[in-house]
């Protein structure tokens, strides 16, 4: 029987955790040809996300938790996921039920045809505000043209990798991290699958624009030497100008009429 590990990274939760429980199991059960393993990876919270999580484990043994020692955000935390899983396949998903349970089905589909990573590709993005979504817009168009990795559009970290991806992304073990980009750069074969992505169903968003601009720096100078090349070449032109203007303006080593000594000097004379 194959094992199938979902990935839940969970900060501040507590509202919407027994709910996403409810539709997960709803989802899963029918699925009984496979074991189910339900990682949720407690990022620091500081409500009662850890509570509901042991309440959850104690009802179905299915569900297990890693409790990190403050918040390290979401990239991190799912770094400490990949080392945890023990599945075939991970499906990794947000606790905020933006990411339906639903297409779980879908993309075991795919998995079992052989794809190695099937991830949900948003065709529309209900309760976020047009400047989110023209700026996300604008950077993906950015980062493609500076990098050579092939970047996925308007996806998220909801998918389902297969065991050899799970093992390629734990190899990758630098902190500042951009998953979103390492799912593209470790290959292997995909599948994209389209879905509606729906508002959260409680709580409030983890991320804001402070957050999201540090996100989109990661990802900049993570996947392209733009940045580095872009200081280099300032580096060489200001050298260059400053070593002409040093000609031109000072000439270079001034000439010398005259070196007095202390011989030299007569102190009738001054």
């Amino acid at each position: 029987m194959k094992k199938v590990s979902i990935l839940i990274p969970a900060y501040n939760e507590q509202e919407s955790l027994n709910l996403l429980y409810d539709t997960l199991i709803t989802v899963i059960e029918p699925l009984n040809t496979y074991e189910w393993e339900i990682l949720f990876i407690n990022d620091g919270s500081k409500d009662n996300s850890l509570e509901i999580i042991k309440d959850l484990y104690e009802k179905d043994k299915r569900i297990c938790y890693v409790d990190l020692s403050r918040n390290y955000g979401k990239e991190i935390a799912m770094m400490a996921g990949f080392d945890y899983v023990t599945g075939d396949c991970m499906v990794i998903m947000d606790a905020d039920l933006q990411d339906p349970p639903s297409l779980i089905p879908i993309m075991l589909k795919y998995w079992e045809a052989g794809y190695d990573d099937v991830y949900a590709k948003r065709r529309t993005r209900d309760g976020e505000s047009f400047f989110k979504k023209f700026t996300s817009k604008m950077f993906y168009k950015t980062l493609q043209k500076f990098t050579r990795v092939q970047i996925q559009k308007d996806t998220g970290d909801f998918r389902l990798i297969d065991r050899r991806g799970i093992d390629a992304l734990r190899s990758i073990r630098e902190t500042q991290r951009y998953t979103k980009g390492l799912f593209s750069w470790i290959g292997f074969s995909k599948k994209e699958i389209l879905f509606d992505r729906n508002p959260r169903i409680a709580g409030s968003s983890k991320w804001n624009y402070f957050t999201l601009t540090g996100l989109a720096i990661e990802g900049v100078t993570s996947f392209t030497v733009a940045p580095l090349r872009l200081a280099s070449y300032t580096g060489i032109i200001i050298s260059m100008v400053y070593s002409m203007f040093d000609r031109m303006v000072v000439g270079g080593t001034l000439p010398v009429k005259e070196t007095l000594t202390l011989e030299s000097i007569d102190p009738l004379k001054s």
